[in-house]
């Protein structure tokens, strides 16, 4: 891990012409910001406009780091009235005041008859109380991956094992098959550039996509973008703004910046700080991400010991993002 520091306002900014107004409170953003928790293998994190950060975990508990504390703590946890399970996708909504996640049965040990099936989930970021919870379709495996808001507030998730897409309408009760086939194994970012245009990432096939859409909207196909360099493992997709976006890569540790244009994208070293990444979340022009070390759970050489402690890595984006 490689330290670093940065610097947000996270207080009220001054009035313009006022000699008596206030300078706005600074606060160092620690290199490292711990999790208050044992085995918590966060997956996908997310942050807000008021700047907290939240993430996901293993154990299904959602920690929040408040703007300008140095500590992850429990937010959401598990319980009969949120059915919480293994979490993946993190997502923040500031326009509808909702952290929607990825919620799925534990995995990483044998198959659990008695768990709840994959769902979307979405909290009230006010209150943590549980909005909304959609299955997904009983009667083939399914693990939602990611989501992503469209403009209208139609949420889109990616099934990443079933090689689908569902989409939920603004207020729907139920979610809607999208797209399905088998080039969509793997599906695991997924995001929206300002245009409205749709992309994912696949994990498994270390591809950047547009998912193209017919007049209707329906899905018409992928389209797989030309790289300025390989990828390895992408999974969080996350947009900037544009056509621009961050994306997590387990498979090298890295954060890189993916500029799309047409039929390509450049892709860009943020930094490659970690051992292995899954999630990227922004504040201003600082990245945040933490190491799952996922590997203490399925390599045989680490298994037994102890993973512990997880944290919070902060590092600087480029300037202009």
């Amino acid at each position: 891990m490689k330290a670093n520091s940065a610097i947000i306002f996270v207080a009220g900014l001054a009035i313009a012409g006022c000699a008596s107004d206030p300078v706005p409170v600074q606060a160092e953003i620690p290199a490292e910001i711990p999790i208050a928790g044992s085995d918590v293998f966060p997956e996908s994190m997310d942050a807000d406009a008021a700047g907290n950060i939240y993430v996901g975990s293993n154990g299904g508990t959602i920690y929040r780091v408040e703007a300008g504390a140095a500590e992850a703590t429990p937010w959401i946890v598990p319980s009969e009235a949120n059915g919480l399970q293994s979490l993946f996708g993190v997502l923040v909504d500031d326009s509808r005041g909702l952290l929607w996640t990825c919620s799925n049965p534990p995995f990483g040990g044998p198959p659990n008859p008695d768990a709840a099936p994959s769902a979307v989930k979405a909290f009230s970021l006010e209150t943590g109380e549980l909005s909304a919870s959609w299955d997904f379709p009983a009667g083939r495996p399914a693990t939602c991956n990611d989501i992503a808001i469209q403009a209208d507030g139609t949420a889109f998730a990616t099934d990443i094992s079933g090689g689908r897409l569902f989409m939920i309408a603004d207020g729907a009760e139920a979610m809607e098959l999208f797209a399905d086939g088998q080039e969509l194994v793997g599906a695991d970012g997924i995001a929206f550039a300002d245009d409205g245009t749709m992309y994912i990432n696949n994990v498994q096939q270390n591809l950047v996509q547009r998912v193209d859409r017919n007049e209707d909207g329906t899905y018409a196909g992928l389209t797989t973008l030309t790289l300025s360099q390989e990828v390895a493992g992408p999974d969080a997709l996350r947009p900037v703004d544009g056509n621009k976006f961050l994306q997590a890569e387990g498979g090298n540790g890295r954060i890189a910046l993916v500029e799309i244009e047409g039929d390509n994208a450049t892709v860009t070293t943020v930094t490659d700080q970690f051992d292995s990444v899954a999630s990227v979340a922004r504040i201003g022009g600082t990245g945040f991400s933490a190491e799952g070390k996922i590997n203490y759970r399925f390599d045989p050489a680490l298994q037994g010991q102890d993973p512990n402690p997880f944290v919070i890595e902060s590092f600087p984006l480029p300037d202009g993002l």
